[in-house]
């Protein structure tokens, strides 16, 4: 199981929401590229980053920062907010980000979504963010009454390969990750990588993910509350 650390940018700042609310918003690091070249030197070679400017305003604010430190650090970055088209898509992948991670775009224009899949299937990570069971999207604001099997066989059809899933309700609160969703979801669609995103509080958050399996988690409020340590994120990565 790989571990990502997480990064999520607002007014190019390092913060962590509590359940994806702007109001309630706590400061980590003025610095990004110092946050990230911790990570970097601890022996991350890939950094999850969000722009929560970006997943508002549907521009790239911060990408600019995330540029600066695959430039700098010669890391790998998967970054989502603010993706709503293909070109989005194609800008991104263009400037030389890794992996790109599309949330609102699959419900909004599942057409666009489905023409990044088929080229760039190795790269498009489809953001599954779940409320309640159902997909949310629109900054978490609205919920989406289609199936998961339904929203996702058309993908998997594209040639989707991984899933980033965040179980909203968790999200920043340190309460423990969903482990009963992400053992449900894996045997459902076995085809696919599954990223665990939320509600991870400790190491041994980690080792319950690990038994499932689940293929990659982020963390990152537990280590910016120093609920975990770098040194411990770097030994229960593979």
């Amino acid at each position: 199981m790989k571990i990502i650390p997480a990064i999520d940018l607002l007014d190019g700042q390092v913060v962590r929401l509590y359940k994806g609310d702007y109001q309630q918003k706590k400061i980590y690091n003025q610095n990004p590229q110092d946050q990230a070249k911790l990570f970097a030197e601890s022996g991350f070679n890939l950094i999850h980053v969000v722009d929560l400017n970006g997943a508002k305003s549907g521009q790239f604010d911060n990408l600019p920062h995330l540029l600066e430190m695959i430039e700098k650090l010669d890391i790998s970055i998967q970054t989502g907010g603010g993706i709503r088209s293909f070109q989005d898509v194609e800008t991104l992948l263009e400037a030389g980000i890794s992996k790109v991670i599309c949330s609102s775009m699959a419900v909004r224009k599942p057409g666009e979504w489905i023409r990044a899949l088929q080229e760039y299937p190795d790269q498009c990570i489809l953001g599954m963010d779940l409320k309640d069971g159902k997909m949310a999207y629109g900054g978490w604001k609205k919920t989406s009454d289609q199936s998961l099997n339904a929203f996702l066989q058309p993908m998997i059809e594209a040639g989707l390969k991984e899933v980033l899933c965040t179980d909203i309700s968790r999200d920043g609160t340190l309460e423990g990750p969903n482990v009963n969703l992400y053992d449900d979801l894996s045997k459902q669609f076995p085809g696919l990588s599954w990223i665990a995103s939320g509600g991870v509080s400790s190491a041994g958050d980690l080792d319950q993910l690990r038994q499932i399996p689940v293929d990659a988690v982020v963390v990152g409020k537990a280590y910016y509350e120093g609920r975990i340590s770098l040194q411990e994120l770097i030994e229960k990565s593979e």
